[in-house]
């Protein structure tokens, strides 16, 4: 018999410590962001690695993020009408939610994203710019692996709102 708590428990573990090790991602920006100036206004030079590695660390944060957003609340929803809810509303919406526009959603972007990205690591592909980080093809994997993240947190939050719907019919 599957354990819905100890599976919902893991996932979400995973994901909030996970999004956790991201947030630094945040620090990491700002203070290469910083240097960057830095060095273009005090020192009247750059370089393009530094400036991509912003948009590689701005892209891990935001792509890998969305799934700690998900199971920390923190995800935009249109609230005109959830707010007044029940708890019991609550959970069918977010329950139906990410079976019908979750779940879909992150199997299209696995699905259109797997030959682009598969394209850019047949050839490794890189930066078009002298200097520039030579992984492109590790930045566009980020595609597939948003999705994949977000769907486990989904089904982890389908499977909790399951479960408490099946609390409350038992009550």
């Amino acid at each position: 018999m599957l354990n819905w708590a100890s599976l919902i428990q893991t996932v979400d573990r995973f994901t909030l410590l996970f999004g956790r090790l991201l947030a630094w991602c945040a620090l990491a920006m700002a203070l290469l962001t910083a240097a960057i100036v830095i060095l273009r206004y005090g020192f009247s030079t750059g370089s393009i690695a530094m400036q991509e590695a912003v948009t590689y660390l701005h892209g891990s944060l935001f792509m890998l993020g969305v799934a700690y957003a998900l199971t920390s609340g923190g995800h935009v929803r249109v609230d005109i009408f959830y707010r007044q809810f029940s708890t019991r509303q609550r959970a069918w919406v977010d329950a139906l939610g990410g079976i019908v526009f979750l779940l879909p959603l992150c199997a299209v972007i696995v699905i259109v994203s797997w030959g682009y990205v598969g394209d850019a690591w047949k050839i490794r592909e890189s930066s078009p710019e002298p200097g520039g980080i030579p992984y492109m093809y590790v930045l566009k994997t980020l595609l597939p692996l948003m999705a994949i993240n977000l769907a486990i947190a989904g089904i982890a939050d389908i499977l909790r709102n399951a479960r408490n719907l099946i609390r409350h019919e038992s009550h």
